[in-house]
C-alpha cells in the first residue's frame, strides 16, 4: 500500500478532529492547518468531533473533547520544559537505557534513523547526548504536533543547539528507508506503538487517546526495512513483557521495569565507525 493510500485507509478509521484557534489572533493559522491537514475548521458551521487540534499561544496541541479522555492532559510535543527539560538536566547521559541500546560511549555517537519518530521524545534524549537524528513520522496530524515542537525548541537557547542535530522527514519508513539515498545510519531506532495492556486503565489517559492516532502497519515489514539499512545496528524498543517482533530475532535487550530495548547487531560500533 502506498503512503497516500494508507492515509487515506487510516483517515476512514481515525477519530473526527477538528482544528480550532483558542483565540481570534490564531484564526488564520489554524485555517491554514486545516486546509493543510484536509481537516474541518471549527466556526465554519456544526462540526461535531472527538478531539481538536487547538493553535494557540502554546503552540499546537490535540484534547479529546468527548467521553473520560476529557480529562486527560493535552497532546503537545514539548521540548523545552515539562518532561524533557527535566530528563535533559537531570536524565542520567549515557547510563539511559536508550542511550546504552543505541551504543552510545565514550567518543561513539552514532549517526541515527528514528523511524516511528512520534512526539520525538527518544529523538531528543539521543540528540542532545550527542547524535545526529533523523526523524521520520508518517501520520499527519502526528507530524503536525513535532514539526511545531521542533520549532518551539529552536527559539529556545538551551534546546536550539540540540534541535540542530534532528532532521524531520514526513512520510512512511519503509519506503523511505527502502530508498534511502546517501550514507545509511549507523542505528536505525523503532518504537511502534505498545500493544494494548491487558489492564488499561494503567496508560495515562493523555497516551490512551493518542494511541488511537498512531498507525505503525507492519512492524515485522518495518523491522524489515530498518535491518537492511542500518550500517550498525537496530534497536527496537518493547514492553518489557512482550514478545520480539516477529522475524531475526535480536541478538540482546536492555531491559528496564516497564519496557527494553531489543537490540539487532550488525556490528560492533567504534570511534572510527
Amino acid at each position: 500500500m502506498s503512503s497516500g493510500a494508507a492515509e487515506e485507509a487510516f483517515r476512514a478509521r481515525a477519530p473526527a478532529i477538528r482544528v480550532e484557534a483558542v483565540s481570534s489572533e490564531y484564526s488564520a493559522r489554524a485555517a491554514e492547518l486545516a486546509e493543510s491537514l484536509k481537516l474541518p475548521l471549527a466556526g465554519e458551521g456544526e462540526v461535531e468531533a472527538q478531539f481538536a487540534l487547538q493553535v494557540g499561544e502554546k503552540g499546537l496541541q490535540l484534547v479529546a473533547l468527548l467521553s473520560d479522555d476529557a480529562r486527560a492532559r493535552p497532546v503537545r510535543a514539548d521540548f523545552v520544559s515539562g518532561g524533557a527539560a527535566y530528563r535533559r538536566r537531570h536524565g542520567g547521559g549515557v547510563r539511559q537505557m536508550i542511550a546504552k541500546a543505541a551504543g552510545l560511549a565514550p567518543g561513539i555517537r552514532p549517526s541515527v534513523l528514528d523511524a516511528t519518530a512520534g512526539l520525538g521524545r527518544d529523538a531528543f534524549v539521543l540528540a542532545s547526548l550527542g547524535c545526529a537524528v533523523t526523524l521520520v513520522e508518517r501520520q499527519a496530524i502526528v507530524a503536525a504536533l513535532l514539526e511545531d515542537g521542533l520549532e518551539r525548541a529552536r527559539e529556545n537557547a538551551e534546546t536550539a543547539p540540540i534541535v540542530a542535530r534532528m532532521r524531520f522527514l514526513r512520510g512512511d519508513a519503509i519506503p523511505l528507508m527502502r530508498g534511502w539515498r546517501g550514507p545509511p545510519p549507523q542505528v536505525v531506532y523503532l518504537d511502534p506503538m505498545f500493544p494494548p495492556r491487558a489492564k488499561a486503565a494503567r496508560v495515562k489517559k493523555e497516551m490512551r487517546f493518542f494511541r488511537r492516532l498512531a498507525d505503525d502497519g507492519d512492524v515485522s515489514v518495518l523491522l524489515e526495512a530498518a535491518l537492511a539499512l542500518a550500517s550498525h545496528r537496530v534497536v527496537v524498543k518493547r514492553p518489557r513483557k512482550a514478545p520480539p517482533i516477529d522475524g531475526v530475532p535480536p541478538k540482546y535487550a536492555v531491559e528496564g521495569r516497564s519496557s527494553r530495548f531489543d537490540v539487532y547487531s550488525i556490528r560492533s560500533l567504534s570511534k572510527a565507525a
